[in-house]
């Protein structure tokens, strides 16, 4: 579906107008008050613009970054609506549940609205509709609070915002702030486009630590459930400050006037990244910042994010830049979208020191080795992962692998890799993936605004840095099926995957991770469990599910002794020096059964070493600008 009329063309949309709105655009008054947020309830009032008879107002459904219609309006509760005191009659549209229609009286010029936010106190909800505070913070998502009315672009419209916060709480944003009387803070008109860009993180414990200096000030701002999870080693800010420096030099520009990492610190809140223009709202636990193995598992978090604001901000697939929140949004490019900053935001980690050069091998081969164990891949292709996002975000983890996850994330790291070794061995070494994203996210220094762009655009873009047959090579990649992963790139770049029975740090931190708690024998036997025994996801083909274990059953004993993840893996290294089968006690919906593995190769982990009869392209594209 195309979103507008000209979209193969390059579109400016120049959102930095939602600032200085011309006076005859539609005004909303938009109250948070957010003093309940412990409680997870969020109370507001607007204001709108109205006349006699039918007005449609739409909650936010299709929200940027999330990529479907994840708009939570099953949280949405206490909805009543007044014209002069007096309550108005309304009905939800009976074919789109985000859509309400209401009716307007006579001489009404603009009527009141009263809603409330309900936050998930569980685990349910994804993105801005998941659990987003707690005791001591909260995130504020103004797509998750408002109503907006049918007829206009949400460039069009203009909202004039106030939040209320919690006694003693600090607040972090993008938006531009007007006035602060005590708790009460009052924010600059802006379109509702940049409104819902503006989260507001806040918070009882909160730490603001600047990043860069002049005209283009960054900051990481952090609120967590307790003042000790902000007591990081200072060399973790000057990695964030190396950050900012390295990712302009990459892009050569900046298209945002300040930016704000939102950075949460909670075990109760969802943990995600989202991208704005001017912020992102990042969750990971409470300890993500103190605790260096929390760290190498989020190393890559923030700087993808912040990626996100050249490429997934600024330039856009144009079937991704869509009017509104109703209007439907296509999925196929996010191989660039996501894909392309997922490798970004893993090679600045590391350009920054976030990650070293090893723990950058280390994720690359973790995520070379499940798809190498996706038999998903066999049936489904790269390009259906993205066309499938609106469909596909709340599949479960079971049969992961099989179903094949919206992988693109990490199969374009190898890709967009692979990429980044083409245009090197085309240009002899005078070119890299860099000249690419200068030439295609970068040009002069602007405020946020949106440069659509079309596949066939990447393929001139690419074209201009290193002539190639780009558009065979990236038709390859999105209908590939495998066998096995995508390995091109790291071979190209003068590396090798390889397996033995040794885990990296990266597969300790995952395995041994309180939120996880892990037990990763995939590409051993093809098994993933948690440490109680529960099996959440089979390899199809690999010994476990070939004599009939699957997902949701749970791992009883091994070797007739109770099942720990250390007595499965001593059962995997003894088994190497034993013809004897590998015996496991399952139980499935009340039933027990012990399967016995004809298996004898010992545990299995991945590792990149390098192959010496090629150049360390690696090294080079991991080194500091």
């Amino acid at each position: 579906m195309k979103s507008f009329p000209c979209r193969r063309f390059l579109v400016l949309i120049f959102l930095i107008s939602s600032y200085a709105v011309a006076a005859s655009a539609p005004r909303i008054s938009i109250s948070l008050d957010a003093t309940e947020a412990a409680r997870k309830i969020f109370h507001v009032r607007m204001q709108i613009p109205a006349t006699p008879g039918t007005l449609t107002l739409y909650y936010p459904k299709w929200i940027p970054g999330e990529h479907g219609p994840t708009g939570p309006i099953e949280d949405l509760a206490g909805l009543k609506f007044f014209f002069n005191g007096q309550p108005l009659k309304w009905r939800r549209d009976l074919q789109d549940g985000w859509t309400f229609h209401v009716e307007v009286p006579a001489k009404a010029t603009s009527i009141d609205a009263t809603l409330d936010f309900i936050s998930p106190a569980g685990q349910e909800g994804i993105y801005t509709g998941g659990h987003s505070a707690t005791e001591k913070m909260a995130v504020l998502s103004w797509n998750t609070m408002l109503l907006y009315p049918a007829g206009y672009t949400s460039d069009d419209l203009v909202y004039e915002p106030t939040v209320k916060l919690p006694a003693g709480w600090k607040f972090s944003t993008s938006l531009p702030i007007a006035s602060q009387s005590g708790s009460e803070v009052k924010f600059k008109p802006v379109s509702l486009t940049m409104l819902v860009d503006g989260p507001v993180l806040i918070g009882q414990y909160m730490k603001m630590v600047p990043l860069s200096e002049g005209d283009l000030p960054v900051e990481l701002d952090v609120a967590a459930d307790s003042a000790a999870a902000l007591d990081a080693p200072p060399e973790i800010w000057q990695e964030y400050k190396n950050l900012v420096v390295q990712a302009g030099l990459l892009f050569g520009a900046h298209h945002y006037r300040d930016y704000h990492f939102l950075f949460s610190l909670s075990d109760h809140v969802a943990h995600f990244g989202l991208e704005h223009h001017e912020s992102n709202d990042s969750r990971v636990d409470e300890r993500g910042l103190v605790d260096p193995r929390k760290r190498l598992l989020d190393a890559g978090l923030l700087s993808h994010e912040y990626v996100h604001s050249w490429n997934g901000k600024y330039r856009r697939p144009a079937d991704l830049t869509t009017p509104d929140y109703e209007k439907p949004m296509q999925t196929d490019l996010l191989w660039i979208y996501e894909g392309l900053t997922s490798y970004l935001g893993d090679v600045l980690s590391a350009r920054s020191g976030i990650r070293t050069p090893a723990e950058f091998r280390d994720a690359v081969a973790y995520i070379a080795a499940d798809l190498d164990h996706r038999p998903g891949r066999s049936w489904r292709n790269l390009q259906d992962t993205a066309d499938g996002v609106p469909s596909m975000q709340n599949a479960p983890a079971a049969w992961r692998s099989y179903r094949r996850p919206l992988d693109y994330y990490e199969e374009d790291v190898l890709t967009w890799l692979a990429a980044d070794v083409v245009i090197q061995q085309q240009t002899k070494g005078a070119k890299t993936l860099d000249d690419f994203c200068k030439l295609f996210h970068g040009g002069e220094n602007t405020p946020p605004m949106v440069k659509t762009y079309t596949f066939d655009d990447v393929i001139t873009a690419l074209n201009q840095i290193a002539p190639y047959d780009w558009r065979t090579f990236w038709t390859r990649k999105l209908e590939s099926h495998g066998p096995g992963a995508p390995l091109d790139g790291i071979e190209g770049s003068g590396w090798k995957l390889v397996y033995d029975d040794q885990r990296s740090d990266l597969v300790r931190a995952y395995e041994d991770d309180d939120s996880e708690r892990v037990v990763n024998a995939a590409y051993s036997i093809g098994l993933w469990l948690k440490d109680d025994g529960l099996i959440t996801d089979t390899v199809e083909g690999m010994p476990a599910p070939r004599v009939g274990i699957g997902p949701g059953m749970r791992l009883i004993a091994v070797n007739g002794k109770k099942f720990t993840a250390e007595g499965l893996r001593d059962a995997l290294r003894d088994g190497k020096n034993s013809s004897a089968p590998l015996e496991l006690l399952i139980e499935n919906t009340d039933y027990y059964r012990t399967f016995k593995l004809d298996y004898h190769q010992g545990e299995k982990y991945p590792h990149l070493v390098r192959d010496e009869s090629k150049t360390d392209l690696l090294g080079e594209i991991l080194k500091a600008r």
